[in-house]
């Protein structure tokens, strides 16, 4: 039987996992986290030091590698913190903060907030524009549960986007899916001409060939790009050549199997942080050459300078 990757020492040993994080974090050594600097920094010792703990010689300040991560003010055990990060890496629709609280040890209430930071963890910065020459990128619209606050649609003479005739509003969803590559998701007040006309101009480059359905809001925007192609689902055309919104509508269904079978409520105020979980996992899947362990480490590698607090 194959070794599993959650046997691995760091997973369980405190100072191991101190050890595996500070590869990941520094790799070229300590650095300091309150003045930046990297020489004069010495581990400290003793057996009431706290593991992993530095001193910088400069600021006179100790330190830890948790330190300006979302690790910070945790009293979470490091190698806890690894096995959450791998097994929200390695599950596709997610995995629960009950299931946390019961595989982890910890009460429901630190496995919420744990999952959180990590979903903060593996939230994208600062992007380049996607597709390009030759390339396409799929656009479309969703919408999933209900909005805190219902507001009127700009597009709807002053009356909210309803289903089932019930008379309440759905949070909008907007994603864009490179064809082979990246997906990016948000959630915006109204999907709209506007708003989605923005994200649209300010995500991709003008050289892509945009794929959307036949909805009327994308058909300005893209006169911008080197073509707009569509497909006419309510003539149930689907495909065309390579004319489709398959792929992103897959990217809609596994987001929302994921949330209503694992996690099944989600305020609107923390939603785009599930968005970024879901986008984290698709832009590192296994069609990419990216593994279970390969998609941890990448979620760890973005652990730095994104603190959340629980307020």
């Amino acid at each position: 039987m194959p070794k599993s990757v959650l046997s691995d020492k760091h997973f369980h040993d405190e100072a191991a996992a101190y050890r595996f994080v500070e590869k990941r974090v520094w790799p070229d050594g300590p650095v300091c986290p309150h003045c930046g600097g990297v020489d004069r920094i010495s581990k400290m010792k003793g057996s009431s030091t706290r593991i992993g703990t530095y001193k910088c010689y400069q600021c006179r300040k100790p330190f830890t590698v948790k330190v300006g991560t979302v690790f910070e003010a945790s009293h979470v055990k490091l190698h806890l913190w690894l096995q959450a990060i791998f097994l929200m890496a390695s599950s596709k629709k997610g995995v629960s903060s009950n299931q946390l609280h019961r595989t982890l040890g910890v009460t429901l209430k630190t496995a919420w907030f744990m999952s959180h930071r990590i979903r903060e963890a593996m939230r994208s910065g600062v992007l380049e524009p996607m597709g390009g020459a030759g390339k396409i990128v799929e656009a479309d619209e969703t919408y999933y549960g209900k909005q805190a606050d219902p507001k009127p649609s700009p597009q709807r003479r002053g009356r909210p986007f309803t289903t089932t005739g019930k008379g309440y509003s759905k949070r909008a969803i907007v994603a864009l899916v490179e064809r082979g590559g990246n997906v990016r998701s948000f959630h915006v007040a109204h999907a709209s001409t506007l708003n989605v006309t923005n994200l649209v101009r300010e995500n991709l480059h003008r050289e892509t060939r945009l794929h959307t359905d036949e909805s009327k809001i994308y058909i300005g925007v893209g006169k911008e790009f080197a073509s707009h192609e569509t497909v006419k689902h309510s003539a149930k055309e689907y495909v065309r050549g390579d004319v489709h919104t398959n792929t992103v509508e897959n990217v809609f269904s596994v987001f929302k199997r994921g949330m209503r079978g694992i996690y099944q409520h989600c305020a609107e105020k923390h939603l785009h942080r599930y968005l970024a979980e879901f986008d984290f996992r698709y832009n590192a899947r296994v069609a990419l050459g990216v593994n279970d362990e390969a998609r941890a480490d990448r979620a760890l590698k973005g652990i730095v300078g994104k603190r959340l607090t629980y307020r």
